[in-house]
């Protein structure tokens, strides 16, 4: 019997915490949403393994980004009219610039936290894979007004959230799936009825599934803060006030979706203080 290989000659991409380390640090936004769709599918067909107690360290920045596009203060990303078609190709590019950080946000989440359960590292995966499907479809939909993904600005607002959170897989979860990208679930019917008005229905179909899917992600999100508060004997709603003033994150402004943030797992009295 051949003995078993140590496990640190296992190779990074056959492992998973350190294949997502590897597509966060990728810069190239096509080969990243590739690499994590080629991703999910091998762990599908159990061909990489989990060490959920392995110390990893980035060895490239994190994360992964190409040149463009170029990130300025999110009051100073240019507002342009949907009645014009570099209008519309503006706003599907920030769409697209949303779920290419939110493909670093999922990778960030299964390589940073060790010692979580299994189910975790494959939530987080699989949220991963569809962000990239989100983003290529965004980016595919784009060059039809003949613009590409980094032609216009875009801010970082989001990944400064989980720079702030990278100590803390409790303030990770509780603040950027449940509160940065929960907005979403607000933000999405409106936007897709700007483009639906515009004539863009092939824009407002992508942001249906988006939609669909978000509910999905913000739901594992809930999953695990849960699942983090009752490890740790802490009050849910609680914890998540002490958290958001700790780490400032912007405050919670409506109108909310209130059908969709149920659907994503927000509990009654969580919905309920939304709206008092």
């Amino acid at each position: 019997m051949s003995a078993s290989p140590d496990q640190d000659s296992i190779s990074p991409l056959k492992e998973l915490r350190g294949a997502a380390l590897h597509w966060l640090c990728e810069s190239d936004a096509i080969a990243k949403a590739d690499g994590v769709t080629a991703l999910a599918i091998a762990w599908q067909d159990g061909e990489l393994s989990l060490r959920v107690d392995a110390a990893l360290q980035a060895d490239r920045p994190i994360p992964g980004r190409p040149s463009k596009p170029v990130l300025v203060a999110p009051l100073a990303v240019k507002r342009r009219s949907m009645r014009t078609e570099e209008g519309r190709a503006a706003l599907i590019h920030a769409l697209a610039h949303i779920e290419f950080n939110a493909i670093n946000l999922a990778l960030d989440a299964v390589w940073r936290f060790p010692c979580m359960p299994r189910d975790y590292y494959a939530d987080w995966l699989r949220v991963a894979a569809e962000e990239a499907l989100h983003f290529s479809m965004l980016t595919a939909h784009l060059q039809k007004y003949g613009f590409r993904y980094g032609d216009f600005t875009a801010h970082n607002s989001l990944w400064d959230m989980a720079e702030k959170t990278k100590d803390d897989v409790l303030a990770r979860i509780a603040l950027v799936p449940r509160t940065m990208e929960a907005r979403g679930l607000d933000a999405s019917p409106p936007v897709r009825a700007k483009l639906a008005q515009a004539g863009d229905m092939a824009a407002a179909e992508i942001l249906d599934i988006i939609l669909r899917d978000e509910i999905g992600h913000v739901a594992v999100g809930n999953r695990w803060y849960g699942w983090l508060c009752s490890e740790r004997s802490l009050d849910p709603i609680e914890t998540y006030a002490a958290l958001a003033a700790q780490y400032k994150a912007p405050p919670l402004r409506g109108p909310f979706n209130l059908e969709a943030r149920e659907a994503a797992g927000f509990s009654k009295a969580e919905l309920a203080a939304l709206t008092a």
